[in-house]
């Protein structure tokens, strides 16, 4: 599809959009020329981070402000970004978690199938896959989550799954996200939860000062250097993804699940080290003992959606998401966390 005036027409409606990930999808459609209409509840999302379109305060638990909103507004797709993603909280208070991502998900869904939305865009998780085995992982892995932040993500998607096998008029992309970092190039949105818990944050707001100390749980994991392997992926090329989803749905595409990721993987060291020279602070760094349920190595077989919707990521390189990151803490001061 073309930009432009037939480009301007097109309304996309975007839950959990003053999010992190959410507002960089949100400025991303602005950009495009979408018209975008943001919902979301500022429990951990923040308004000031919504550059494009207007903004509903409410949570998709309100049925009746989701179905007035569908009504309304009549967007030709909705990207659903809101929900918790605490994995530590999610073992704590997994009812929290299965009512809001699961619960709420499916609240918004029947809302959209009433609204006759045909187009849905799921923001997914790699924690589906639980301790994947092996390892690049591929979308055809086992889906075998370990906590319930993972199995919250992984009942919605078998809900999109049945529906779309049972609704011929409605089409659904999942996306399951590595690790997402980094932040907008100019400097305008990043982010900003107030419990940080992405080790790339967290090693900054350390060398902030914010954090005395930055823990590595476990260094005697079947590793090169001992400590775990993630998939990092930069924000921008996250939110690139959603637009070529959202364009093959648009086109009339099949119902499809994609891994976004860039089939490589970094050590907790690496990221420190990374860190620290983009920071030039030697901050503190406390060795202590694994977490339960950290699988050794997690890295995406990101082939199929390379192939798919030809995606060719911009920003594959862990110094510059280290970089667009340290910049926006540097941007936010202290006391963010």
């Amino acid at each position: 599809m073309g930009e432009g005036d037939a480009l301007k027409k097109v309304r996309i409606f975007v839950t959990g959009g003053a999010g992190y990930i959410g507002s960089h999808m949100v400025r991303t459609l602005g950009e495009q020329g979408y018209e975008v209409l943001t919902l979301d509840n500022l429990s951990s999302g923040n308004r000031w981070a919504v550059l494009y379109g207007d903004m509903i305060i409410a949570d998709i638990e309100d049925r009746g402000a989701i179905k007035k909103t569908i009504n309304e507004f009549r967007p030709d797709a909705i990207m659903h970004f809101a929900a918790h993603i605490i994995v530590p909280e999610s073992v704590r208070d997994p009812l929290k978690y299965y009512r809001n991502n699961t619960a709420n998900s499916l609240n918004l869904i029947e809302a959209a199938i009433e609204g006759k939305v045909r187009n849905f865009i799921f923001s997914s998780t790699a924690a589906v896959y639980g301790i994947a085995e092996p390892v690049p992982v591929s979308e055809e892995s086992p889906l075998m989550p370990i906590n319930p932040y993972g199995m919250s993500k992984m009942m919605t998607e078998y809900v999109l799954r049945d529906l779309a096998a049972a609704n011929q008029n409605f089409r659904y992309v999942s996306l399951r996200y590595f690790n997402v970092a980094g932040a907008d190039s100019q400097g305008r949105i990043g982010q900003a939860y107030k419990e940080s818990t992405h080790l790339i944050t967290r090693a900054l707001k350390t060398a902030k000062g914010e954090f005395k100390k930055l823990q590595i749980f476990g260094t005697d994991y079947q590793t090169p250097d001992g400590t775990c392997i993630r998939d990092y992926i930069h924000v921008d090329d996250l939110a690139d993804a959603h637009l070529l989803a959202l364009r093959h749905l648009l086109e009339n595409g099949e119902s499809e699940v994609f891994n976004c990721g860039y089939g490589h993987g970094y050590s907790v060291r690496e990221v420190v080290n990374a860190a620290k020279r983009a920071t030039g602070i030697d901050f503190k760094v406390e060795e202590t003992v694994r977490r339960r349920g950290d699988p050794p190595a997690l890295v995406a077989d990101s082939s199929k959606i390379k192939q798919r919707l030809n995606w060719i990521p911009r920003y594959n390189n862990l110094e510059y998401i280290v970089k667009t990151a340290w910049e926006w803490e540097r941007k936010l001061g202290t006391g963010s966390s």
